[in-house]
């Protein structure tokens, strides 16, 4: 899954991308890198960022679905957690949905997903991205985050969502400590016990500038290496900004795990 940031002020990225022609541009490299998901995102959810309205967030996602779903066969991810944009942007050409909040953050978002039968990606966040680095705690953080998604699962269920189209992600740098992101890489196969596919997103990520000491820019190697750890340890769907070289990797870590090329990838 490449990730594709229409903001100014994503952690990683923002700006380079906020254009459309550069937007779609970015978007038909990483299809032709390999990308087998491109997740189109217009709202920064980087730790201490503010809500973005939502006629703003619509204006900056939905001309660059749109495009890139004339270009290219690649299914397109909408990463929002607000039932408006997942509506449109699904109008507009995308095909599966990317919440950040496993349906806590909008009510209406469950339906939507029910509504157009496509895939959902549940995933874990303490707290909203205003606060979520604020000192978060856990007991049990594999416990706790699988009894939230847990709960999610139910709420789509039973909203009539098919469960087979749900995935699931334990939210890295998420309302994470440091140790609770490499305890979730560790235990990640813990997670199948949901019964879903499981999305991992480590990419350029501050525990790994942490770990290495560098910047955000340089965390091409920590983030290859935390892929292969993922992978290894059951991520059926691995969230990436840099497709060409995550797309190698990947294919080296099936060639040791024996696994087919074309991994269980959930489409519409």
């Amino acid at each position: 899954m490449g990730v594709l940031n229409v903001t100014p002020d994503s952690f990683s990225d923002g700006g380079k991308f906020f254009k459309m022609e550069n937007a779609v541009e970015q978007g038909m490299k990483m299809a032709q890198e390999g990308a087998d998901i491109i997740d189109v995102g217009g709202e920064s959810t980087r730790p201490g960022s503010d809500p973005l309205p939502t006629e703003e967030e619509l204006s900056r996602v939905i001309p660059v679905i749109r495009s890139l779903s004339e270009k290219t066969d690649v299914p397109i991810s909408i990463d929002t957690y607000k039932a408006e944009v997942a509506k449109q942007a699904l109008d507009a050409g995308a095909q599966m949905i990317n919440d950040i909040s496993a349906l806590r953050f909008d009510p209406e978002m469950k339906k939507i997903a029910s509504e157009y039968k496509v895939p959902i990606n549940l995933m874990h966040i303490k707290g909203t991205p205003k606060n979520m680095q604020k000192d978060p705690w856990y007991e049990d953080v594999i416990g706790e985050i699988t009894e939230y998604l847990k709960k999610s699962i139910k709420i789509a269920c039973d909203a009539g969502i098919d469960s087979q189209k749900i995935i699931i992600d334990p939210g890295i740098g998420f309302g994470k400590r440091l140790e609770n992101n490499l305890n979730i890489l560790k235990n990640l196969k813990k997670f199948s016990i949901l019964g879903c596919p499981i999305l991992i997103g480590c990419s350029r990520k501050s525990f790994i500038g942490k770990i290495l000491d560098v910047p955000v820019e340089e965390r091409l190697e920590g983030s290859l290496a935390a892929l292969a750890v993922a992978v290894m340890n059951g991520a059926n769907i691995v969230r990436v900004h840099d497709v060409k070289e995550s797309r190698r990797a990947a294919g080296l870590m099936d060639a040791i795990l024996g696994v087919d090329k074309k991994r269980a990838i959930t489409k519409a």
